[in-house]
């Protein structure tokens, strides 16, 4: 009894209650880790400009997240093992030799449940308000182990050299955009995020990524006004077009000398025409050229968000593409630009056109070949490569390596192409679908 007695003296009960409290440090530094590596900087920058010191404070430590990390696992190291080596030679003056044995099994069970386990899920259920809590403490810690810390970060790097890694503090494993796509395709695969808002977000991010060639109308299907022509038969071809705006050329449709708006030009025909006995007098001296508007061109390899800050700066909507040669490409507008972000725009005076894309009776897709690859992957969800080419039928004569005749079939990228149907050089109609599910069915 005296025995016993003397075991578990002051000595006894100081060192049990420095293990206790060496392991809420070690819950604190655990959880604060996952806590301050899982926020959202985006939320936490919300709460920052709502006034939340605690917000600021983990903006401002998380800066650098390998001096934090370091910090953190110097300090929860630091804990774990004086825990353990006093619990070692606690349980070894209780239990003799056996107490080592027994020592590692309690703390291993204790610093796994209780020092890990408990405040990582904790701090993972809710990381931003756990890091404004933990992030004014943890920003003396970090100061206070500076230079050990650096020490360590130098002898780190050094190492790592001998091995060929080059390491550098200011990169982000994820660019921002990369963050936000992941983001957006993983709350969409759940459920969270709809189609429509994910390919809008996505639209926009990608407009640094993209350029006017890749979503400019193609020369072949630019309609413009000849210059020469009879003042009636150009306001017929203004009135008759769907379009409000049209490129103006002279002796050859790669010599464009203006653009017309067909309100300057109805307005300066109205103008000639009040008074006047007869139109075909009042319109003989009339020239386009004098309403015309002067041409705009950009090259084809501008960015898309830069053409689109041109556009608002210049307060224009029209322009027209060329190559490094000055030749003709195509034309772009502001409207074709937001249609990349919110899908295709139409209004009363657009034309009846066919679906670009539609479902025939085998499940197969039924595509006009000048659709965009993007423009497929976006309404189907997949994953068509677009680097090659911009259409579908650029792609299947790219993969082929040569113009195809009406009924031919290619497999390529796990998919099935057929060509329906084919005008001139140029294909106007395919089937395609992907040869995954096709098998799938097959068995």
């Amino acid at each position: 009894m005296e025995a016993e007695t003397s075991l578990i003296d002051s000595a006894f009960w100081i060192t049990s209650l420095s293990i206790l409290a060496l392991l809420t440090l070690s819950a604190f530094f655990s959880g604060s880790e996952t806590a301050l590596t899982a926020a959202s900087r985006g939320k936490l920058r919300a709460a920052h400009d709502k006034g939340s010191r605690g917000a600021t404070t983990a903006l401002e430590i998380t800066e650098d997240n390998e001096r934090l990390i370091g910090s953190v696992l110097l300090g929860n190291n630091l804990v774990n093992i004086l825990a353990t080596s006093l619990a070692t030679a606690l349980f070894t003056r209780l239990f003799g030799e056996s107490g080592v044995a027994l020592a590692t099994l309690v703390m291993t069970l204790l610093v796994l449940i209780f020092a890990e386990v408990l405040p990582k899920t904790y701090a993972i259920t809710n990381p931003e308000t756990a890091a404004a809590r933990v992030a004014t403490p943890i920003s003396f810690i970090v100061r206070w182990f500076a230079p050990v810390v650096s020490a360590v970060r130098l002898l780190v790097r050094g190492v790592l050299s001998l091995f060929g890694v080059q390491t550098d503090p200011d990169s982000h494993i994820l660019a921002v955009r990369e963050e936000i796509a992941g983001a957006l395709q993983l709350g969409h695969s759940e459920g969270v995020v709809e189609k429509e808002d994910r390919d809008r977000i996505l639209g926009a991010l990608d407009l640094a990524e993209r350029t006017v060639e890749e979503i400019m109308l193609h020369r072949s299907g630019i309609e413009m006004i000849d210059a020469d022509a009879p003042p009636q038969d150009i306001l017929a071809q203004c009135l008759q077009s769907s379009h409000t705006r049209l490129p103006v050329f002279r002796d050859d449709p790669e010599n464009i000398i203006g653009v017309i708006h067909a309100k300057d030009l109805l307005r300066a025909m109205y103008g000639l025409l009040d008074g006047a006995e007869t139109a075909a007098d009042a319109l003989k001296g009339f020239k386009v050229t004098d309403v015309a508007m002067k041409p705009y061109f950009v090259p084809d390899t501008t960015a898309l968000d830069d053409q689109m800050r041109q556009f608002l700066r210049r307060r224009t909507h029209f322009a027209l593409v060329v190559d490094e040669y000055g030749s003709l490409q195509g034309l772009i507008t502001l409207e074709d630009i937001l249609e990349e972000i919110v899908g295709e725009i139409t209004d009363e005076f657009d034309p009846d056109a066919e679906q670009e894309i539609r479902k025939s009776e085998d499940g197969d897709y039924l595509i006009e070949g000048a659709m965009t690859i993007r423009d497929f992957n976006r309404a189907t969800d997949w994953t068509l490569p677009d680097d090659e080419a911009n259409t579908v039928a650029g792609l299947v004569i790219h993969e082929a390596q040569m113009i195809p005749v009406v009924g031919q079939v290619f497999s390529f990228h796990n998919f099935r192409f057929q060509v329906m149907e084919r005008e001139h050089n140029r294909i106007t109609l395919l089937k395609v679908r992907p040869l995954v599910s096709a098998a799938m069915q097959a068995t």
